[in-house]
């Protein structure tokens, strides 16, 4: 119990005199009509940005959307997300269907998550670079 106080006491007095020299400088400055100066920072969203306002983030985007945004489907990352990056650019969603080489349990794990998915036409800012690729693991 000692030792408590003892570091509350201390963490006391330190924040005291690292306070104390500030509220000096304040009591200083008796213009009453001085602002602190501020800079309004005019944001513009960029093309990514953009894009994620159109799809409206609540689905991925089968032609868009990175490989590692399918790990919030259970059984999806990484072989089926992989297979999808890969065969887009998809016109409708039901198009995931066609892909060569699913095997029955993988087109009834696409089938029941359909309606998390939508289709935007592709977006350079997602595809240049192979960016949609980037598994960001980096081991």
């Amino acid at each position: 119990m000692k030792q408590i106080a003892r570091v509350l006491v201390i963490l006391g007095l330190s924040l005291g005199f690292i306070a104390l020299p500030h509220q000096q400088a304040q009591a200083g400055n008796l213009s009453l009509t001085a602002w602190p100066s501020v800079s309004i920072l005019a944001v513009q969203p960029n093309k990514a940005d953009r894009k994620l306002a159109e799809i409206g983030g609540e689905k991925l985007d089968l032609n868009n959307s990175p490989l590692r945004s399918f790990r919030k489907y259970r059984g999806m990352f990484p072989t089926i997300a992989g297979m999808i990056v890969e065969n887009a650019p998809y016109e409708k969603v039901e198009d995931v269907l066609k892909m060569p080489g699913l095997t029955e349990r993988q087109k009834k794990l696409l089938e029941a998550n359909l309606e998390n998915f939508t289709v935007t036409p592709p977006a350079d800012v997602y595809i240049e670079g192979d960016y949609r690729l980037n598994t960001g693991s980096y081991d």
